[in-house]
């Protein structure tokens, strides 16, 4: 019997339906020969760019999103509008028009403002949906309605079925970041607590998340965890579960505390109790629970639709009381004593700025998130003088020492794989045996009670080198707004015996990911010295693998301007109108574009 159970069918844990993604296949609206000719090819296109979509892109939920057609081609502004009732009823999120052909431009265009759109307008001269799509995003533009222009490199005969490879890579691309876009809308952030150590990002904007997201703020005292401990709100069936499997799953490591401050081995045993249920708890806030309904806790049970959270923790609980550590780490792994299951988002220290960044990358990904401070850049003169040793391959240039309170996702131990490879996936591919190796990579050390002197337990790892890994921060900027940096990269894994040496003079209790950005020799990411300077806060979030050109896409759907990024110029995304901000300029014309536009929801 598995110590984790495999993962179970993908639960939608919102109040709602999923959003989807609505097809409007376009066409030239001429009867008397041309129209009819175009019916049968232009209906087929939207079919086989539908099968695309659901073939490879999910839900961060693991269900596979649904597409939804129209019921009619749109050859006019009436089945432009029989299309978006349709589409309203059906709960689609997303719109992406395709056409084999001329159409009539301003006419046939979704009109929605608040719905991600694209146009894939195909590359074929005997009838030019190109001509189209670029009729149509003229349209787009004077209107105000920003939208993505899809076209194929090369010319294709119209009975040509296929789909090229450069038009399949947007399409998806545009899927998965529109996507994610609906996904936040009307979701919840909780705030667990209030602002942390005066960390920026736990002072919460509710203007920000309304205008940018569509999401709205939910708040709650940390006093409603005491009061639930107190009271048992929570399921007791459960909890003596958790305590059982975490006994057998959850190893102790060094007590680093000086031995006349250790806490005693009862006040240890009540820490586990004490942690476990703050992890129920905290679950319950977010999502509810229907089983306390059934305990007589009818309130309690509803939850407050929280997509992602955030926990204050310091300093006024985790004097007091237990730290957020075990709470956030199992929350934000893939599985728990209920088996491998989609990971939850919650920021530590109610880093709420963090906690999206999370997000985005959770959404677009399906994966744990890894919630660190970008503690410490180590040149590689540095490493010598500390340790004796000189840092070679991937490392050579030096490294940063991602590393927080033992908060992370223990997915980021780096035991899950694909062809021998380390990666952090996508919670419904990981395997019960990965699930148990990071379990037992990760050891279980008492809070350091210098900075946590109410007691608890931190996870501490040592993240395997090699993972593709994207870190991103969003910041907010008076005058400005939001705005996101990007810096895809890779871990890189060191001897043991300068592990230790670096780790221990930070705090040997935490899980650590030495992390190294792909370098471009440009701007902010000249050198790996260059990237922490420039860093906007001291946080990050570190998704898996190497989705900056989704990010970039998402934060232009949502209005949000990146300052800096390593992506190759070919895999940016963007919607058409952003290049008359100014094609020479692609940066300068993001930032243009985004303070035109303004928020989304705005």
């Amino acid at each position: 019997m598995p110590n984790v159970a495999p993962a179970g069918a993908p639960v939608n844990r919102l109040r709602g339906s999923l959003p989807k993604i609505g097809i409007r296949p376009t066409i030239d609206g001429r009867l008397g020969g041309v129209r009819e000719s175009l019916e049968a090819p232009t209906m087929a296109l939207a079919r086989k760019v539908a099968e695309l979509i659901t073939a490879n892109v999910r839900h961060a939920s693991g269900h596979k999103v649904e597409v939804v057609i129209a019921d009619t081609t749109i050859g006019g502004v009436s089945e432009a509008a029989q299309c978006a009732e349709k589409f309203a009823k059906e709960g689609v999120g997303v719109s992406l028009t395709v056409t084999k052909c001329w159409c009539y431009g301003s006419e046939t265009i979704d009109m929605d403002p608040f719905t991600p759109k694209a146009i894939f307008g195909f590359n074929g001269t005997e009838r030019p949906g190109a001509v189209y799509l670029a009729a149509a995003l003229a349209g787009h533009n004077q209107k105000g309605l920003p939208a993505f222009g899809i076209y194929g490199h090369d010319v294709q005969a119209l009975d040509d079925e296929t789909i090229p490879d450069d038009v399949q890579e947007k399409i998806l691309r545009f899927a998965r970041a529109g996507l994610a876009a609906a996904t936040l809308r009307n979701a919840s952030y909780l705030q667990m607590g209030g602002t942390s150590m005066g960390i920026a990002g736990s002072i919460v904007n509710p203007d920000f998340f309304q205008d940018y997201l569509g999401m709205r703020n939910e708040s709650i005292d940390l006093s409603e965890f005491a009061r639930r401990i107190e009271k048992k709100i929570y399921d007791p069936e459960e909890f003596e579960r958790a305590l059982k499997w975490v006994r057998e799953n959850c190893p102790e490591g060094k007590d680093w505390n000086e031995p006349s401050k250790q806490r005693t081995r009862t006040q240890k045993d009540g820490d586990w109790q004490t942690s476990i249920k703050m992890t129920l708890i905290a679950r319950d806030l977010m999502i509810g629970n229907p089983r306390l309904k059934e305990l007589g806790f009818g309130e309690e049970a509803e939850g407050h639709n929280a997509l992602v959270a955030g926990f204050q923790g310091q300093r006024q609980w985790t004097d007091y009381s237990n730290n957020g550590d075990f709470l956030e780490a199992t929350l934000n792994t893939s599985w728990d004593w209920n088996g491998i299951r989609q990971p939850f988002v919650v920021a530590t220290e109610n880093d709420a700025l963090n906690g999206v960044s999370m997000l985005f990358g959770h959404v677009l990904t399906g994966g744990a998130q890894l919630f660190a401070d970008v503690r410490t850049y180590w040149s590689p003169a540095a490493i010598k003088e500390a340790t004796g040793y000189t840092p070679t391959g991937a490392a050579a240039n030096g490294f940063l020492h991602l590393i927080n309170s033992g908060s992370a996702a223990l997915d980021w131990a780096g035991e899950e794989s694909v062809d021998g490879k380390p990666v952090v996936k996508p919670w419904w591919d990981i395997t019960t045996k990965e699930a148990e190796a990071s379990l037992a990579a990760t050891k279980w050390c008492a809070s350091d009670l210098g900075y946590f002197p109410g007691g608890g337990w931190s996870a501490d790892f040592a993240s395997r080198g090699g993972i593709p890994c994207t870190m991103l921060r969003l910041n907010l900027v008076k005058g400005l707004g939001p705005v996101l940096q990007i810096a895809e990269g890779f871990t890189v894994e060191l001897p043991e015996k300068v592990h230790n040496i670096l780790d221990e003079r930070t705090n040997p209790t935490w899980p650590t990911t030495w992390f190294v950005p792909n370098l471009t020799g440009k701007g902010p990411f000249t050198d790996v010295y260059s990237v922490m300077a420039a860093w906007g806060a001291n946080h990050g979030a570190i998704a898996p693998g190497h989705v900056g050109a989704d990010l970039i896409s998402l934060a232009s759907i949502l209005r949000i301007p990146v300052d800096m990024h390593n992506v190759s110029e070919g895999d940016i995304f963007r919607p058409s109108a952003w290049s008359r901000f100014g094609a020479l300029d692609p940066q300068g014309a993001d930032y243009r574009a985004c303070a035109a536009y303004g928020p989304l929801y705005g």
